[in-house]
């Protein structure tokens, strides 16, 4: 009997990303970053007998969802970061798994969410955090770093060929008076920023702050090295990033096995990676699947599948 389900949205590249985990009914697969739920349910709709689906994301509002679907049969939700992949799935004793899925970034809820500070269209506290339980957040980075660890975030994660400037403005502004809202950041910033990019530069500045609060690219290398051990032989990987870092790690790992994209071989000159990309070129949304969803715009699929040893 095949798991039931309500109907939900449909996220970004929902058939590509599932189909590239070739899903077996009986096999066991994870969901890495539940969200809305809408990758997970559609895993869901092609399991039956012992098939189970382990879903994952350490945001309190992503239970609303999971818990709407207690009904769905051969469903585990887990609140937590998928860096501790292999730690839950040898707590519900499993040592390999038959495919792993990941939508990474920022969802469009998080977007959305006026309060929550991700997004510099509404004035909000800086905040930024996907666990809501963790300690540090965005105001706290602005309030406390120092200009090189600031101008180092800012170059790092949000690729920002002035991060020495954004950051020395932001020490000499609160030095005059704290900045505790996305507000007031974006008034330090914008005199910085030409019109032309003004948005683009400020999303960069937001993403370098969200990957800092969250840790990110951290979280992603753990992640990766888990699902390369957990992944039985044949089993797949269906990996959606959104921006050059993650894509490029995402890249590597399946290209060399480790996030620096260092290709190691055997006596014989094969690749010693436990990884084999499946598609050769980067999959990417239709041009109708990007117009009717913007967040789509900058996706990219990549698919690998565990090498038989």
């Amino acid at each position: 009997m095949y798991a039931k389900c309500e109907e939900y949205h449909v996220p970004v590249l929902l058939k590509e990303a599932v189909d590239g985990l070739d899903i077996k009914p009986g096999g066991i697969y994870v969901d890495l970053t539940f969200g809305g739920g809408g990758h997970s349910r559609e895993i869901l709709r092609r399991l039956q007998g012992s098939g189970h689906l382990y879903s994952f994301d350490q945001d309190m509002d992503a239970l609303q969802g999971a818990n709407s679907m207690e009904d769905c049969e051969n469903f585990t939700f887990i609140r937590s970061n998928f860096r501790f992949l292999k730690n839950w799935m040898l707590y519900y004793g499993h040592e390999q798994v038959d495919g792993i899925l990941a939508d990474l970034g920022v969802s469009s809820h998080h977007l959305d969410e006026e309060g929550r500070g991700f997004s510099f269209r509404f004035d909000a506290p800086l905040d930024m955090r996907m666990n809501q339980r963790a300690g540090l957040n965005a105001q706290r980075i602005v309030a406390e770093y120092s200009e090189e660890p600031l101008a180092d975030v800012l170059y790092l994660y949000g690729e920002l060929k002035n991060s020495r400037r954004i950051a020395s403005a932001i020490v000499k502004a609160r030095q005059q008076q704290p900045i505790t809202t996305t507000t007031e950041l974006v008034e330090v910033l914008r005199p910085l920023m030409g019109y032309d990019r003004e948005k683009k530069d400020l999303a960069r500045v937001f993403q370098a702050l969200r990957i800092e609060v969250n840790g990110e690219m951290l979280a992603l290398r753990q992640m990766l090295s888990a699902a390369s051990e957990l992944l039985r032989p044949g089993g797949r990987l269906s990996i959606l990033t959104y921006h050059s870092l993650e894509d490029r790690m995402v890249k590597n790992m399946m290209k060399a096995g480790n996030a620096e994209g260092k290709v190691e071989t055997d006596l014989f000159g094969r690749s010693n990676a436990p990884l084999e990309a499946v598609n050769r070129s980067v999959i990417v949304p239709s041009e109708e699947e990007q117009n009717s969803n913007p967040r789509s715009r900058s996706a990219k699929l990549r698919i690998a599948e565990k090498r038989t040893p």
